[in-house]
């Protein structure tokens, strides 16, 4: 379980170094003068791509955590 947390964390510190724009959007950005705009969107592009991974990571945790779980009933039958 630890060494599943450490590379978890590793991931995210990899996917924080990433560069988001496709090649024609990069094209035009580093064309112009202002870098700014180029970061913007580089930025908002992270934004859109990292929200639907965080959903679907929450929802399986969730499915995990149901699923792994034992019943009440199956501890009381253990029990007798």
């Amino acid at each position: 379980m630890k060494n599943k947390f450490i590379f978890l964390i590793f991931l995210l510190f990899a996917f924080l170094n990433t560069n988001a724009q496709c090649a024609m959007c990069r094209a035009v950005l580093e064309s112009g003068e202002d870098q700014s705009a180029a970061e913007g969107i580089n930025d908002g592009i992270m934004f859109l791509m990292a929200v639907p991974y965080i959903l679907v990571g929450t929802l399986g945790y969730i499915i995990y955590r149901k699923f792994s779980k034992p019943d009440k009933v199956e501890i009381l039958d253990e029990k007798l």
